[in-house]
């Protein structure tokens, strides 16, 4: 299982979802998609987005669980 850690990464840079959205220029409810675990997919160029306005990789955000 892939987890999201969108909101941990947020939490610690001190970023709104109002914010990051404007940074990355995605919706609001896209991005929410994302942090609440319910986007099916995400683009490369949309995570490398994120990236850049968290100052973060993408396996800060993505995270592989095994269960």
């Amino acid at each position: 299982m892939i987890m999201v850690n969108l909101d941990v990464m947020m939490a610690r840079r001190k970023m709104s979802l109002n914010e990051l959205s404007e940074r990355v220029g995605i919706t609001i409810t896209n991005l929410s998609k994302l942090k609440t675990g319910k986007a099916k997919a995400i683009r490369f160029s949309t995570l490398d987005a994120i990236c850049k306005a968290l100052d973060c990789t993408p396996a800060d955000i993505l995270e592989y669980v095994n269960e």
